[in-house]
C-alpha cells in the first residue's frame, strides 16, 4: 500500500471513531424543568383519612418548589364522604396546587353529576378551601328540568347558592326564588 493511500485510510478511520453519532434533540420548555414527569398518572386523594376522590391524566408534570401539579387531559371523580361517586370533571389541562387543593381546569371542562347535571365551560376554579367553584367566561348548564348559561359564575359545589353573570335560560317546575321574594 502506498503511504499516500495509508494515510488517508487512518484518517478516515480516526474521523468515523471521533463521530458522536445521533443525539437526542433537547427543547427548553417548561416542563423540561418539571422534578418529576408522570405518564397515565393516577392518584387518590384522600381528607381526613377519608377517599374523596380518583384523579388520573395523561400527562402531570410535578413541581416540587411551589407544590404544583401541572395536568394534560385529566378526569377527577369527586366522592361524597360514604365513598359515593357525586360528580366527574374533565379537562383539557388544569394546575392543581398541592398545598391548597385549588385546581384550575382550561380547555373543554365538563363537569357531570349522578344525578344528570352538566356543567361546561372553558375555564372552571375549584376552590377545596372556599368549598366553591367558580368561572369567569361563558359557561352552560343543564339538567333535566333546566337549561341555563351565563356569562360566570361562583356557587357552592353543591349548587345551591349560586350566583350568575348575565343569566340566560329556562326552568320547568316549581321556578327560582329571586333575591328579595
Amino acid at each position: 500500500m502506498k503511504p499516500l493511500g495509508a494515510l488517508a485510510l487512518l484518517a478516515s478511520l480516526s474521523v468515523a471513531c471521533s463521530d458522536p453519532g445521533v443525539r437526542p434533540r433537547t427543547s427548553g420548555q417548561a416542563a423540561d424543568s418539571a422534578d418529576q414527569i408522570l405518564s397515565k398518572m393516577s392518584t387518590r386523594l384522600t381528607e381526613g383519612g377519608v377517599l374523596r376522590s380518583f384523579v388520573e391524566a395523561d400527562t402531570a408534570y410535578v413541581y416540587q418548589n411551589t407544590s404544583t401539579m401541572n395536568l394534560r387531559r385529566f378526569k377527577v371523580r369527586m366522592l361524597d364522604a360514604q365513598g359515593n361517586l357525586q360528580s366527574t370533571l374533565t379537562a383539557d389541562s388544569g394546575v392543581y396546587a398541592t398545598y391548597s387543593g385549588k385546581l384550575d381546569a382550561r380547555g373543554h371542562v365538563l363537569v357531570e353529576s349522578t344525578d344528570g347535571r352538566k356543567l361546561r365551560t372553558e375555564h372552571l376554579i375549584y376552590d377545596k378551601t372556599a368549598n366553591q367553584i367558580k368561572s369567569d367566561t361563558t359557561f352552560s348548564y343543564e339538567s333535566p328540568t333546566e337549561r341555563g348559561s351565563g356569562n360566570g359564575f361562583l356557587s357552592d359545589i353543591n349548587f345551591r347558592n349560586v350566583q350568575i353573570d348575565q343569566p340566560r335560560g329556562t326552568q320547568r317546575g316549581k321556578g327560582v326564588l329571586l333575591p328579595g321574594q
